[in-house]
């Protein structure tokens, strides 16, 4: 059906027009959460094709398989954090942190953020899709420093600064692509479409293209997170709201994850085996770097961000292996990070609001303060470090066994050892909370908008960990199987 791409992206554009001029931030909240409702109905019949092997190329747009994933994904984590923010705004509100125009203002660029992250997995052009990750820079940059605090004001812009680098590079790596291709397609200005680069890519210039790939990873790694490019992310995601928290770590990162694999796809057609092995050694360094800090973390939501990192170099190490069962591991830990590290920071913004502060060795008593919270939070922090019967777990097992099947005995070592030491240090940090007397003053979050997505979330990443349905099974080993093919 034609328009369906433009359909889906004008739901949240109009969703934040309605949002900003809603009467108070409760009503604007309403609209968030019915946008993403939307976004995930209309995305739906499209995605569903895609996994049937439909691929859904018009115009700008084109929409496969791989494309669906991150789609589908963008907005079930917006409609969680959509309907979280309800409470957890009102809160801000309750305590004069925030006025009724910044409730407005906030779900204004909430709704224009998810706009602009569909936009990333939905476009045909190369060019256009670095458009559409500086667009969620900007966007989400105000969403950094909703705050307004210095804290929050100064990691806004090293936000800003660090990621507008690194899309720059990427850009120049986008350049040096089109300049390996140009002999080939011409001037065409079609020549910048992914699908029209992977079916030329064996005739263009080897070098080129892994210069070409070099400034990608290195570009799009910056907004993904990877080391050492990820400076940015501890301070941006410590002085979000927690919502966009969540949505930065479990989206955001996504898509420029979905930008490296489109490049890798192509240039491991051109020089087998070179933008594989970039990947595995990002993705090694940046496990390494997340094990180390999260040992020593002492800011819960700078703990979280590091565990984003480690995720994001788990999923690069699959996909650098490159074997389908690699690919599907990482396939599925994609899916399973991002239904499960909201719930562990929805979790933490409970205790930060009702101990006011983010330091772990200030928050004591959590199970006898907040048990609900206390239960989440520890379910999450399972769930987040692999442990069965969780969905992470089977991504973590799956990329493992692909290593030792590929003949990476070494990798699959390296990538175990640190897995255990961010399980050691996650969990002392988040358990030892539990832990000891009860602090006076704690005021406990409370609100079926605080609940409700918690508990969604935790039963997703649960029955997907111990009944995976065949339907995503199958889409997910076919996207591996075409992904492998072409790598």
């Amino acid at each position: 059906m034609m328009f369906e791409v433009e359909l889906l992206l004008l739901i949240p554009v109009i969703a934040a027009l309605l949002s900003f001029a809603s009467p108070n931030g409760k009503a604007a909240a309403a609209v968030s959460a019915a946008c993403s409702s939307a976004v995930i109905l209309a995305s739906l019949p499209m995605c569903l094709k895609a996994f049937d092997g439909t691929v859904t190329e018009y115009s700008l747009w084109y929409v496969d398989g791989l494309s669906s994933v991150f789609v589908l994904i963008i907005g079930v984590v917006g409609l969680m954090s959509a309907v979280y923010s309800y409470g957890y705004l009102s809160r801000d509100a309750e305590e004069k942190e925030i006025g009724a125009k910044d409730e407005r203002q906030y779900h204004l660029m909430f709704n224009l953020f998810i706009a602009a992250m569909l936009s990333v997995c939905v476009v045909s052009s190369m060019g256009i899709l670095w458009i559409s990750i500086e667009i969620t820079t900007l966007v989400s940059a105000f969403l950094v420093g909703f705050y307004r605090r210095n804290s929050a004001l100064e990691a806004t812009w090293k936000y800003l600064m660090i990621c507008s680098v690194g899309i720059t590079l990427g850009l120049v790596g986008i350049t040096l692509m089109y300049a390996s291709s140009v002999h080939i397609l011409g001037d065409d200005p079609a020549a910048l479409n992914w699908p029209v680069l992977y079916a030329a890519a064996a005739e263009f210039d080897p070098t080129l293209i892994k210069m070409a790939f070099v400034f990608i990873i290195i570009g799009f790694g910056t907004k993904m997170g990877l080391v050492p490019m990820h400076t940015w992310l501890p301070d941006a995601h410590s002085q979000a709201p927690t919502p966009v928290s969540a949505m930065l770590s479990a989206a955001l990162l996504n898509c420029a994850l979905y930008a490296i694999l489109r490049f890798q796809m192509i240039a491991d057609i051109t020089v087998p085996g070179f933008a594989s092995t970039l990947m595995i050694g990002f993705g090694l360094l940046s496990l390494a770097a997340a094990a180390a800090f999260i040992l020593i973390s002492k800011d819960i939501k700078r703990m979280l961000a590091y565990s984003s990192i480690e995720h994001m170099g788990i999923i690069a190490i699959g996909f650098g292996i490159g074997t389908p069962l690699a690919v599907f591991g990482a396939l599925f830990h994609i899916v399973a990070h991002s239904v499960t590290k909201p719930l562990v920071f929805f979790s933490a913004g409970n205790v930060i609001q009702g101990y006011g502060t983010r330091e772990m060795d200030e928050v004591h008593g959590l199970k006898k303060t907040m048990p609900l919270t206390a239960f989440m939070l520890g379910a999450g922090t399972l769930a987040i470090v692999g442990l069965p019967p969780f969905s992470v777990f089977i991504g973590e097992v799956t990329i493992l066994s692909g290593a030792v099947a590929a003949g990476m005995p070494a990798v699959a070592l390296l990538t175990a050892v640190f897995i255990i030491l961010v399980f050691a240090g996650f969990t002392r940090n988040i358990f030892k909370m539990m832990q000891g007397e009860a602090v006076a003053g704690v005021r406990a979050p409370k609100g079926i908008t605080r609940t409700l997505p918690m508990a969604i979330l935790l039963i997703i990443t649960l029955l997907l960990g111990l009944f995976m349905p065949e339907s995503i099974k199958d889409a997910l080993w076919s996207i591996a199987d075409w992904f492998s093919g072409a790598v």
